[in-house]
């Protein structure tokens, strides 16, 4: 047995076992998980000109557009004052256009332009290349997700309920 499988079992069986360890934490897990799958996506994005944070941003708006700055947040879970400087360098780029709702002057509304419309085609590709990236079976990986998604919805719950 290697000390990690070591202190993983001693963890699972709760004896002795200091509850502030790092290898114990589920935050630290997730974020280092997610620093990974972001660093495998980064060689793939690379050739669309797009990074990470852009690509969720494009997702969204090839699902539907346009969309609200508001809309944008909700669906990928952030802030406008993280989403506008977002937005901005996409817009210096010529991904996307960015324009005052004329109904309600509060509103931003983002539209694709014909460069950010084209870059679906090439986009496409991505996933693929990922599960080809990360290994293993499609079922695992689609029941990974399933269950991170339905942690993401305890969590919002449970985020609810705090004072």
């Amino acid at each position: 047995m290697t000390n990690n499988q070591t202190r993983s079992d001693q963890g699972a069986s709760g004896e002795g076992v200091d509850p502030l360890r790092l290898d114990l934490q589920l935050c630290f897990a997730l974020y280092g998980a997610s620093n990974r799958v972001t660093r495998l996506y980064r060689p793939l994005l690379a050739p669309l000109g797009l990074t990470y944070p852009q690509y969720l941003v494009m997702l969204v708006l090839w699902e539907r557009a346009p969309r609200s700055v508001g809309d944008l947040g909700q669906a990928l879970d952030l802030d406008s004052g993280t989403l506008t400087p977002l937005l901005k360098r996409m817009e210096t780029q010529g991904l996307v256009g960015r324009a005052r709702d004329p109904r309600d002057e509060r509103r931003v509304i983002v539209s694709l332009t014909e460069k950010g419309a084209a870059l679906r085609g090439p986009a496409g590709a991505v996933p693929g290349q990922l599960v080809c990236r990360l290994g293993g079976d499609l079922g695992d990986l689609a029941a990974l997700r399933t269950a991170l998604q339905a942690l993401n919805r305890r969590l919002d719950a449970a985020d609810g309920a705090l004072p």
